[in-house]
């Protein structure tokens, strides 16, 4: 009796868990991993969170690989560099195996066109050495490698050099 009482618990709490991560994936995507993370947090049990998960994944309603892409697209065009990405990727819990993949859709030249947007609107025009300097640090605060900031202030360097 005891053991139909802990399956009759258990298939309870899952539904509940289940019920939970519908509501909290109306908010935003997740990766698989976020999402048991999220049903942890909000105190479902390890094994619940990681089953209702993978049911998630199962229905469709979870793709880690779709997640990543917006996530590569979106970082990309709000001016981040590659490195910036990766950490994004790895916070939100993307197989690393998927990053690669990923960020080789991102064309290096769409990175070189976020850098100088972000240039342009950083220096305002300015070619004083001070705020290149700056700008430069910068980028490579915001995970663009130093060669490829580099790049970036040569190229709207030629383009405000007139």
């Amino acid at each position: 009796m005891d053991n139909l009482m802990d399956d009759l618990i258990n298939t309870a709490s899952l539904e509940e868990t289940k019920k939970r991560a519908i509501r909290i994936l109306g908010n935003r995507s997740f990766s698989e991993k976020e999402m048991a993370q999220r049903l942890v947090q909000k105190g479902e049990s390890k094994e619940n969170a990681e089953e209702t998960a993978q049911w998630l994944v199962e229905l469709g309603y979870i793709n880690d690989s779709d997640y990543a892409t917006s996530i590569v697209r979106h970082y990309s065009l709000k001016g981040y560099g590659e490195a910036r990405v990766r950490d994004e990727l790895y916070k939100r819990g993307i197989p690393r195996d998927m990053w690669e993949e990923k960020l080789a859709e991102l064309e290096s030249d769409e990175l070189g066109d976020a850098a100088i947007q972000f240039l342009q609107k950083k220096l305002r025009g300015s070619t004083d050495d001070k705020d290149l300097r700056r700008a430069t640090d910068a980028l490579v605060r915001r995970g663009f490698s130093y060669s490829d900031a580099r790049l970036a202030i040569n190229t709207y360097l030629d383009e405000h050099s007139e």
